[in-house]
């Protein structure tokens, strides 16, 4: 009798938990982007936020909660109700200031789980041409070897993916640059094109119709593959540099005991929402390639992620606060 009222007991827990998931969501979604309107987090945020509602039958609601390098909103999004109603937005910062900043009161990895993957951002080796005019990779670090420290790197602040795409850079191939760090790409930009600075890391859709009109001379993609805007251009391994991508991923992530079911469904639907050629447009003039995964992949990318860039974080000596 104990046993048979013990498999009721258990099938009822079961079937009200498959109902639970069956009913989300029954309110709201918020999306955190810790980062200001306009970015191309935000810009990811509202493209899935205006079409997941047809599917998922409530609204959501995107909620700008910047600053701190991106934990401020991060944070906010880990300490939320983990039942699939608050989830994040993020770029792979997130990884990269679980070892920038010894301060945080949440875990950047495990008091997340990966949803889903929602694309890459490629990021271009440019310099000026007028102040380095370094016609490749290795006529840069040629000038950069026979000259250590005279030249200069900007980036839009430390610890930044830019940061520590030129850390990696440098410490692969044993180049000393200066580091000037900025507060924004706006500015890092201008004294780039004005011949203050002689190079640094930028993204596609901002370094394009510089490199277009001549401002600035790219020397390789930060891809494993070349792009098809600037097919030319070489990868940084076919430049000679061995080293891995530095390539910035963009996902959406849900508060750490969130059920199953609820993710599986969020990243089925956030596939869907990716298929449309309309999102594709909106990313790639962003200078992002949508990309989709399953949770359990996005989790690889995720921690091997982390592990790598603490790496170059500890070899660098690098630290945000």
């Amino acid at each position: 009798m104990l046993s048979t009222c013990l498999r009721r007991l258990a099938a009822t827990a079961l079937l009200l938990g498959a109902t639970a998931a069956q009913a989300w969501p029954t309110q709201p979604i918020t999306f955190v982007v810790p980062y200001t309107p306009g970015t191309g987090i935000d810009i990811i945020a509202r493209q899935l936020g205006a079409r997941l509602p047809d599917a998922l039958g409530q609204p959501v609601i995107v909620d700008n909660a910047a600053g701190a390098s991106g934990n401020i909103g991060s944070e906010k999004a880990a300490r939320a109700k983990p039942d699939g109603h608050t989830l994040l937005v993020q770029v792979n910062t997130l990884v990269m200031n679980r070892s920038l900043f010894t301060s945080l009161t949440y875990d950047p990895v495990e008091d997340f789980v990966p949803v889903a993957q929602t694309s890459w951002g490629t990021l271009l080796l440019v310099t000026n041409p007028q102040v380095q005019p370094a016609k490749d990779v290795a006529g840069l670090l040629a000038a950069a070897k026979d000259k250590p420290g005279a030249l200069t790197y900007a980036t839009p602040g430390v610890g930044t993916p830019h940061h520590l795409a030129m850390a990696l850079f440098t410490q692969r191939t044993g180049a000393e640059l200066l580091h000037v760090p900025y507060k924004g790409t706006a500015g890092a930009v201008t004294d780039l094109l004005g011949g203050r600075i002689d190079a640094m890391f930028l993204p596609v859709h901002v370094a394009l119709p510089h490199v277009k009109s001549g401002r600035l001379a790219v020397l390789a993609t930060g891809g494993d593959e070349r792009l098809t805007t600037l097919p030319d251009v070489p990868t940084l391994k076919e430049a000679g540099v061995d080293m891995d991508s530095v390539d910035m991923w963009y996902g959406v992530f849900a508060p750490k005991g969130t059920p199953d079911d609820v993710v599986q469904r969020m990243n089925d639907e956030i596939g869907r929402v990716l298929a449309a050629p309309e999102v594709a447009a909106a990313f790639e003039a962003q200078g992002m390639v949508p990309a989709t995964s399953e949770p359990a992949e996005f989790a690889t990318l995720v921690r091997e992620d982390a592990d790598r860039w603490a790496e170059v974080i500890r070899a660098g000596k690098i630290t945000a606060e």
